[in-house]
């Protein structure tokens, strides 16, 4: 070592220190990867697939790389202590100043730096890298594979094993958090739309079906006329057909099939009615709208009676309503809603008590609890537990509101002012 010229130490130990940068920034660069990127990237990006493939293993690929940081490290301390005593040959001060040295040197060059920038750029990192290190790997595979094995062996003392590494699913609220986080890169209404679409599994069809005492269906015990008049009037394309009571139906009238026998007025009659009711579709209460969006799919039906334990009809459900919790309402103005929410001149609302808890939610931006009673009538008797006289004021959930009509069981009209923002979630009723 002492014919060697001490310029050409300090270049080998530059090397070095260069080498154990790049082992250092590699093994943070591919660890950082984001997965799914980098399998997209693998359909037409060589250096992806060859990342791909040498995170498949990740035991050999640190193995390898540590190997070699180790390595170049340890040789980088002998070439600092040889340089240290040529400079100073009396005494351990040389090998102090080199220890000194050339620990600042590597944790700023070799450490800090190269995991820094491999962290914030991984791909323009490990991309160039996996060309060296796969031939590394398959050249140190011996020494590689002799390491993991003892490796295993350690582990598997300590009651782990290697298939036990984390998985790459996401839950729900991770994907959730990907779909916030991606906010830059999707529009706004297609982002909600994701997150409206994870949702699904969170809500029932009991949420958003239409209660029984609001279907609109053609009661065929009634005159002739009257159901002449419901078909001609009616703003629906399918309706319920029943005999007396919505339990006793008979099944979903397509209106297009008997714009024909309406023509005919002779031949148009109950039982030429009858021919063209197909049958119900039926499904149970607390069905969540992700499987019953695939029922509707697999059964070829777009409209469907939702049912309790005991069979009675507890409202209607269609396609339509489901793919509005995806894309959302299809009116903008909550004075387009329909004739629930009525805007008055002071930007105040008169809410009917049988509107839906969801759709008062999404149109005034709030957020009423909505695991319990489904409409707000209910929501304000539950609270109040009792039918609330008019004039009567409470702030639900913190939100004011005030009773201006009522009937012996239930709430009718509600105002709603959307302006007032509230103070705490929950206020005792003030009367």
């Amino acid at each position: 070592m002492d014919d060697i010229p001490l310029s050409l130490l300090i270049i080998a130990l530059a090397f070095l220190l260069l080498a154990s940068a790049f082992f250092s920034g590699s093994e943070t660069s591919l660890m950082s990867l984001n997965r799914y990127r980098l399998r997209h990237l693998a359909e037409r990006h060589r250096a992806a697939r060859k990342a791909l493939r040498l995170l498949e293993k990740p035991s050999r690929l640190i193995g390898g790389i540590l190997l070699g940081n180790n390595f170049v490290n340890i040789l980088a301390a002998t070439l600092a202590t040889l340089i240290g005593q040529r400079i100073y040959p009396k005494g351990d001060l040389g090998v102090l100043i080199s220890t000194v040295v050339l620990t600042v040197t590597m944790i700023i060059f070799s450490e800090v730096t190269p995991k820094t920038l491999a962290a914030l750029k991984p791909e323009r990192f490990a991309f160039p890298a996996v060309y060296v290190l796969e031939p590394l790997l398959k050249l140190f595979y011996p020494v590689v594979w002799v390491l993991n094995q003892v490796t295993r062996v350690i582990l598997k003392i300590v009651g782990i094993k290697e298939d036990q590494r984390g998985h790459l699913d996401l839950s729900t609220e991770e994907l959730r958090t990907v779909v916030n986080e991606a906010a830059t890169l999707i529009p706004q209404r297609h982002q909600q739309m994701l997150l409206n679409i994870l949702d699904l599994e969170k809500v029932s069809v009991d949420d958003i079906m239409v209660p029984r005492n609001e279907i609109v269906g053609i009661d065929l015990d009634k005159d002739w006329d009257s159901i002449v008049k419901t078909l001609t009037e009616s703003q629906h394309t399918k309706l319920p057909v029943y005999e007396g009571d919505i339990n006793h139906i008979v099944g979903i009238l397509h209106l297009r099939r008997v714009l024909k026998l309406i023509e005919q007025r002779d031949e148009f009659n109950k039982e030429s009615l009858r021919t063209q009711v197909r049958e119900a579709y039926f499904v149970p209460e607390g069905t969540q709208l992700q499987t019953q969006l695939l029922n509707f799919q697999r059964a070829r039906h777009r409209i469907a009676m939702v049912v309790d334990e005991y069979g009675d009809i507890l409202g209607l459900v269609t396609l339509e309503d489901i793919l509005e919790e995806i894309v959302g309402e299809f009116t903008t103005s909550p004075a387009d809603s329909g004739q629930d929410i009525h805007t008055q001149e002071d930007g105040s609302y008169l809410v009917d008590g049988t509107v839906s808890v969801r759709e008062l939610n999404r149109l005034l931006g709030w957020n009423l609890p909505t695991d319990g009673p489904k409409t707000l009538n209910g929501l304000i008797i539950e609270y109040l537990e009792r039918i609330p006289d008019p004039g009567t004021s409470l702030r639900l959930s913190g939100y004011p509101m005030d009773i201006v009509q009522t009937n012996q069981n239930a709430v009718k009209t509600v105002r709603i002012d959307p302006a007032w923002q509230p103070k705490s979630l929950a206020e005792t009723a003030e009367t």
